[in-house]
């Protein structure tokens, strides 16, 4: 059997970007993955010639021009930017909250009525708390923005996502909810922004192009004979699972999937529509044709592929997609991160292995400061 310098387990962002560098520098590496194809939570699945993001929608930003430079080299990337629009008992919303918003919830015309408006409905939050910190996601988020906002826009779709109350969420969840007072619909601040042209499978291809992988390969159901491969292991998955659950199990929020195609060139109009109040059971509905079509290009395909998004508790068996974040999480996640000091051949990394939600820029940014670190 070939031996390996790296074992890989898990061929998302974090594995491949890792194995694309090594690879560069002339070391051998073995990626595998549990699941039937490669890519992680940023496979696309072909639909009707549509890119169809499997395990949710990935929109690529970052400020970091290195890391864009990274990825455009190995797939250019196209222009999408993320319009979401939010959906309130058929009211319709902008987000994030900009002039646009403002405009649809009071009627205001100028920055300055915004503000004033906004002002007057967190003076009346801080008045009640009187000058105590806030004790939930509720009362931070009403100190942030005021009652409208909160309770058409935060509310019930923060409630949906974890399914627990606000007042039973911590504050630190929401320390910010980011107000602009220009008439500025793009989600991101980031400079740098797309979808690769022709779908996230072309980038996975070619950070593995050359390399060695295996799919349908569960680490732990072979864990001796495939650790033996390889001098040392690049693990990416739950780190509770690593350590076979010995202090307990982390806990998750995961989400499924409807997908469904229809006989119609352009559904909603956008790539992200969020559905913000309790009436509607789904959080959100994504039009995959979106990212990658524009203007009148998106009646080219008659048809369109759309997916609506249900969040609920993780269960084993599921896919774990957000962490927890309480203070029982938290501490139990420090027992099994004390446990990776001991480990001699294991380096860990991706949000799995460090229990924390990572956007892809900042995951890429992770794998190749380690492969420079460890070169």
């Amino acid at each position: 059997m070939t031996h390996y310098d790296y074992l890989i387990v898990g061929s998302g962002l974090f594995g491949a970007t890792f194995a694309y560098k090594v690879h560069q520098a002339g070391k051998s590496c073995l990626v595998i993955d549990k699941r039937p194809q490669l890519g992680g939570n940023v496979y696309c699945e072909q639909t009707e010639g549509i890119n169809v993001h499997k395990y949710g929608a990935h929109i690529f930003h970052t400020s970091n021009k290195a890391v864009w430079d990274f990825v455009n080299a190995l797939v250019p990337f196209n222009r999408y930017t993320n319009y979401p629009v939010a959906n309130y008992h058929g009211e319709l919303y902008n987000l994030p909250f900009n002039m646009n918003t403002f405009y649809q919830m009071w009627g205001v015309h100028t920055p300055e009525e915004a503000q004033a408006k906004i002002a007057e409905q967190r003076a009346v939050v801080a008045a009640k708390l009187e000058g105590s910190e806030p004790c939930n996601l509720e009362e931070q988020a009403l100190l942030l923005v005021g009652r409208d906002i909160y309770e058409k826009l935060i509310k019930e779709y923060t409630e949906k996502q974890w399914g627990r109350p606000c007042t039973e969420l911590p504050a630190f969840i929401i320390r910010r909810l980011p107000l602009r007072f220009v008439f500025d619909n793009n989600y991101f601040n980031d400079p740098y922004q797309g979808i690769p042209i022709g779908g996230y499978n072309l980038l996975i291809e070619r950070l593995l192009e050359g390399i060695d992988t295996r799919i349908n390969s569960d680490f732990f159901a072979n864990r001796a004979e495939l650790t033996a491969l390889a001098d040392t292991i690049i693990y990416t998955g739950p780190i509770d699972q690593f350590y076979d659950y010995r202090f307990g199990k982390l806990q998750y929020r995961t989400v499924r999937f409807e997908t469904e195609t229809l006989n119609t060139p352009n559904y909603q109009g956008n790539a992200v529509v969020n559905y913000t109040s309790h009436d509607v059971p789904y959080t959100r509905v994504i039009e995959h044709k979106h990212f990658e079509s524009f203007g009148q290009s998106v009646y080219e395909n008659p048809r369109t592929v759309i997916s609506r998004e249900y969040s609920t508790e993780w269960q084993p068996g599921m896919e774990p997609y957000y962490p927890v974040n309480d203070d029982r999480n938290a501490a139990l996640y420090a027992k099994y991160k004390s446990l990776t000091d001991a480990e001699l051949h294991v380096l860990f990394g991706g949000r799995l292995a460090e229990y924390k939600y990572y956007d892809m820029a900042p995951i890429i940014e992770q794998a190749l400061s380690l492969a420079q670190r460890i070169l």
